[in-house]
């Protein structure tokens, strides 16, 4: 399968990425099989690029693939965006988009129910996300190469 990684530059060895700010499924290098949602992701920089990979299953990994939103997915994004880790090598499913993300922390701050959040919780377009979260994990990916996007804010 090819997946495609929005960034700021050609990333030709995928790394595990750690840091404050939490993420739908936790630290991890994420991607995507909507290149129109990875060329989204890397218009967010001055030079935006895509890189592209092919994706190769290993069943020896441990994988959570959630196929919709669902309350486990909630609780499982609510988990990771505060900070709880979990032991999976890949997790996939919807991303939480800005929107959705603000309806999260709405949730988890207590100012939605999770009634509420559901009602609310509709995508305006499909998303798609691939977090390969151990070395392990992103020993299933091959580099096929980089496409520089046009970033209609900067002309280039």
């Amino acid at each position: 399968m090819i997946i495609y990684h929005g960034g700021f530059k050609s990333v030709e060895t995928p790394r595990i990425i750690e840091g404050e700010f939490a993420k739908d499924f936790g630290n991890g290098f994420y991607c995507t099989e909507i290149k129109e949602q990875a060329v989204r992701w890397s218009k967010r920089y001055p030079t935006p690029v895509v890189s592209i990979y092919d994706y190769k299953e290993n069943p020896a990994l441990k994988v959570l693939h959630f196929t919709e939103m669902t309350e486990e997915w909630l609780d499982f994004v609510v988990n990771c965006r505060n900070g709880i880790k979990h032991d999976y090598d890949i997790v996939i499913g919807a991303m939480a988009d800005d929107q959705i993300y603000n309806y999260i922390s709405d949730y988890i701050n207590g100012v939605l129910t999770r009634e509420q959040f559901w009602v609310l919780a509709k995508f305006k377009y499909p998303t798609h996300q691939i977090n390969f979260c151990t070395r392990q994990a992103l020993e299933c990916l091959t580099f096929k190469g980089s496409e520089e996007v046009k970033n209609e804010r900067t002309g280039r």
